[in-house]
């Protein structure tokens, strides 16, 4: 996964998504209770949290998927509407795609309904690492591939906000590294980019700022270095643990 020289974002720029007060609930479950969460461009924002704390449902909710019982999602300082997919690209609840196409083929259906020239394609194949696998079947494809194609449709339309699940799936540990050093070129180029992971040591190394999701609100947002030292994966861990389960050490 290449990468391009990458600028700095103004720190006056409005959040590139806020949610407030979210409420969710799933068969008289609350799942989200009153959730706020402000990630800004030019930072990557891991969200972390247990199995069943709400990622996923937070996502979708940010992405329209999902209705809110309460509560209110910004994009880019404007209240959500459809308007607001322009500037969103987003993999969630694994990739998408058509598996009898190539990938080339794959991201030529999604860049007609977007409007997106063709012209983009090939660079991009080549920014996630899929330069040489363009013209094959995406059938065929290893779960480490499926995971770049995902991203390629998520940057497809160049968004200014970029919402990844779980994004490191599949990848050995090359291409971690390579997702690592692209998304925060994204972010240092002024994106915002949203990443919900498990993988906490990967998420010291990369993210910026970190909310901790349980019991459906946030236990800690804020710098990543406000929760634990941003080179120690193991730090990290212990003060997540000591948020989401009360062991752990928190600093």
């Amino acid at each position: 996964m290449s990468t391009t020289t990458p600028t700095t974002s103004p720190a006056h720029q409005v959040p590139g998504l806020r949610l407030a007060g979210l409420t969710k609930s799933f068969h008289r479950r609350r799942v989200l209770d009153g959730l706020d969460l402000t990630a800004r461009p030019g930072r990557v924002y891991a969200l972390l949290g247990p199995n069943g704390a709400g990622k996923s449902t937070t996502l979708s909710i940010a992405l329209g998927l999902l209705r809110p019982e309460a509560g209110s999602v910004e994009v880019l300082g404007r209240p959500f509407d459809q308007g607001c997919l322009a500037h969103i690209g987003a993999s969630v609840n694994g990739p998408s795609f058509f598996p009898r196409l190539s990938a080339h083929r794959n991201l030529a259906v999604h860049a007609h309904l977007t409007g997106t020239d063709l012209d983009v394609i090939d660079p991009l194949l080549e920014q996630v690492g899929l330069a040489g696998a363009g013209r094959t079947r995406a059938g065929a494809f290893s779960t480490g591939m499926r995971t770049r194609l995902a991203l390629a449709m998520a940057l497809l339309t160049d968004p200014e906000v970029l919402i990844l699940d779980e994004p490191q799936n599949g990848l050995d540990p090359q291409g971690v590294i390579e997702l690592r050093d692209l998304l925060r070129a994204l972010a240092r180029s002024g994106r915002t980019v949203i990443v919900s992971s498990h993988q906490l040591g990967e998420m010291a190394r990369m993210a910026d700022d970190v909310g901790v999701l349980n019991r459906g609100r946030l236990a800690y947002e804020g710098a990543l270095e406000g929760l634990a030292d941003p080179d120690d994966g193991v730090g990290l861990e212990n003060a997540y643990l000591a948020l989401v389960t009360g062991t752990g050490e928190q600093r």
